[in-house]
């Protein structure tokens, strides 16, 4: 017989690296037996889905937006600082222009011809004019005699009905046939179309289509191949301040006019020219620096005049040019890695086990991380036009989530097999903190400061001697099931169960800001569930009393008590006996739920009304007791205060005001109860419960 070799690894000590991968597969399956079939599809639904939106983002509705804003901001905090790009000159038609000449659509072409003698004998680089004519006007000879005697490099603006729905067919063939006319001259066609993002936004270059003439500040730079089929951002530049600009900008009139026009011919010299129209309502464009800018003023100062022009769009993308400054594009392979990665380290943050300052510190920086990264690439020349700042961040946490909820999933399994093995000797909440703290399980006990909480259901010994034994095993379980459901729900630690009464309690084993008030609406939950069981006992069954409450907080010995042969987890004290009084009493005084002042000042609710003041059985200090009624108004509940103010000063009639609401909020024989003890008293001294 051939015994089975094993493996063994001498840099581990000879450990058995066979076996320890039969345990880590086994460990798998019992992970993924666990999780579930539905649980483990989700899971990694979820995280498919994490990959997705962080690879992209930029195309997703809704999440394309703040990847736009998020693009926007990091555009105007890096935009680059210049005083002035002395290159370019922009020269424009603008409101005085129109005034001047009359003419506002189309421009007048006599004072572009007059400017163009000018600008062409200043010895201009080149020319780039950002003006469509494709329509007919009585000057248009002089300014075709113009075009053809120019000797700088010019470049006139083109658009066909193809690429540009605003062109009619009739308008194509104009401007196809005015551009024959200087066909052998130095005036050439250019693409001068700005495409926007979706949310009307100019932020990236426009590659020309197929067949049309080259873009424009390509055309007046000669031919680039960087730049040919660049589709990446526009490179837009901030002024050191709001009086110096980034171009120099004159009015097309100061060059037609000769008495300025040689005193300007210096500004243009050696330099790209820019002509092209200034108007407040058209060809205006918000780009990533105006967009930031205008959402931080009001929506006043957010109209077409605080955009850029289309002319200095295009000034911008020949500065861009001639610098040279063309971000470095991210790979798409790069993006999906990236997605991978994000969504693996969201999973992976959802299940670090250790030191809490360690574990908050690592989400930490991977918030910053996710904050800082797509600044710093921006910085160093990265084009982050798609760079999924956003689509990270929700990638993380999808990955985050889903793999938290399956660790939850495992670890709730794990601790339920776990938590009812202890459950048999304990109850479950003491069973939980037990697993997290073995030490808990040692024999004291501590004085702390608690809300009690007991119950009782009126008549139900009665009851239990009239129908068979296990119809009172079925409804005593049924009853209890639903109790025990509300205090768990609501944080309580359930003590125990005497007979049909649940005793319970909240601040220990672990006290919490808010113990007050979730006993506080657990035990207005308890009286709500023991009538839900009323309405749904078995055909036959006689009818069932409601469920008293009593609530207190004060000071109790809370621990484990019972010997070694059998704990219980328990609180003793002046705490618990005050609350069970205080469920005694709602018999004598007709309610429902009797909260202590003690109790009542401590739950943060403003939902009580006054019960007047009692002594309980047993006890010779009084007790101001106060019932929840969440369903009456603010005012009502004030005037019961009111009343109960004006009788401790000795106004006996104000209680005379109580009888209306009687009526008002129907059979309410708690408040009957409470007139009735208020006419028995002369100034709100304490009622003996006999």
């Amino acid at each position: 017989m051939v015994s089975e070799a094993t493996t063994q690894d001498p840099a581990n000590g000879g450990r058995d690296v066979e076996k320890e991968a039969r345990s880590a597969v086994q460990s798998i399956r019992r992970i993924f037996a666990q999780l579930g079939p539905v649980r483990l599809a989700s899971t990694l639904f979820f995280l498919i889905l994490a990959i997705l939106i962080a690879g992209l983002s930029w195309k997703t509705p809704l999440i394309q937006d703040a990847e736009r804003a998020l693009y926007d901001l990091r555009a105007s905090v890096f935009a680059p600082v210049v005083e002035k790009d002395d290159r370019i000159v922009m020269i424009v038609y603008n409101e005085e222009t129109l005034r001047l000449t009359g003419q506002r659509s189309p421009v007048d072409r006599t004072i572009l011809a007059q400017s163009l003698e000018t600008i062409d004998a200043a010895g201009a680089k080149s020319i780039g004019i950002d003006i469509l004519f494709d329509m007919p006007q009585d000057d248009d000879p002089l300014l075709i005699n113009m075009f053809r005697s120019m000797q700088t490099p010019t470049f006139l603006a083109y658009a066909n009905a193809a690429t540009n729905p605003e062109i009619t067919f009739a308008q194509q063939q104009f401007l196809d046939d005015y551009l024959t006319e200087f066909a052998d001259s130095n005036v050439k066609p250019t693409t001068i179309r700005l495409d926007t993002d979706g949310d009307g936004v100019q932020r990236r270059w426009n590659a020309p289509p197929e067949g049309s003439p080259p873009f424009l500040a390509i055309a007046m730079t000669g031919p680039n191949p960087a730049f040919a089929s660049y589709s990446g951002a526009i490179r837009y530049f901030n002024g050191v301040n709001d009086e110096i600009p980034v171009f120099d900008k004159f009015p097309i009139e100061s060059f037609a006019d000769p008495a300025t026009a040689d005193m300007l011919a210096s500004f243009i010299k050696d330099k790209y020219v820019l002509i092209g129209g200034d108007f407040i309502d058209r060809d205006r464009f918000e780009t990533p620096i105006s967009s930031i800018a205008t959402s931080q003023d009001d929506v006043s100062t957010q109209s077409d005049d605080a955009k850029m022009i289309g002319l200095e769009v295009h000034a911008h993308m020949l500065a861009q040019l001639l610098n040279d400054d063309q971000p470095a594009a991210i790979p798409t392979w790069a993006l999906w890695v990236a997605a991978v990665i994000v969504a693996a380290c969201g999973g992976l943050s959802a299940v670090l086990i250790g030191n809490s300052i360690k574990i908050a510190l690592i989400l930490i920086s991977q918030f910053l991380f996710f904050v800082i990264f797509p600044f710093v690439l921006h910085n160093i020349g990265i084009d982050t036009l798609t760079l999924p700042a956003f689509g990270w961040g929700l990638g993380w946490l999808l990955g985050y989530a889903s793999v938290g909820s399956a660790a939850r999933t495992i670890n709730s399994k794990q601790r339920s097999f776990a938590q009812n093995a202890l459950g048999k000797y304990l109850p479950k909440s003491i069973a939980g903190e037990i697993l997290r703290d073995p030490e808990k399980l040692a024999l004291h006990g501590e004085k702390r400061q608690i809300f009690a909480v007991f119950t009782d259901l009126e008549g139900f010994t009665k009851l239990s001697h009239a129908i068979e034994p296990e119809m009172v095993a079925t409804l005593l379980n049924d009853y209890l099931d639903r109790l025990s459901d509300v205090a768990l729900e609501y944080g309580g630690t359930i003590d125990k169960f005497v007979g049909d009464a649940l005793v319970a309690f909240w601040g220990a084993p672990i006290a919490y800001a808010d113990d007050g008030e979730r006993a506080a609406k657990a035990a207005f939950a308890l009286y709500e569930a023991g009538e839900e069981f009323r309405k749904n006992v078995p055909e036959g069954v006689p009818p069932i009393g409601r469920t008293r409450v009593g609530m207190h907080y004060g000071d109790a010995i809370v621990g484990n008590f019972g010997g070694e042969g059998r704990i219980q987890y328990t609180a003793l004290g002046d705490a618990m006996n005050t609350a069970a009084r205080l469920e005694a009493a709602n018999k004598a005084l007709e309610t429902k739920v009797l909260v202590s002042r003690e109790a009542m000042e401590k739950t943060g609710l403003d939902w009580y009304r006054p019960m007047g003041r009692i002594t309980l059985r047993g006890r010779s200090t009084p007790v101001d007791v106060f019932e929840p009624v969440p369903d009456w108004e603010e005012k009502d509940r004030a005037a019961v205060t009111a009343v109960i103010a004006a009788h401790q000063q000795g106004d006996n009639d104000a209680v005379q005001a109580l009888g209306a609401m009687i009526k008002q909020y129907g059979e309410d024989l708690g408040l009957a109860n409470l007139i009735k003890r208020l006419e028995k008293t002369k100034h709100g001294e304490s009622y003996a419960l006999g």
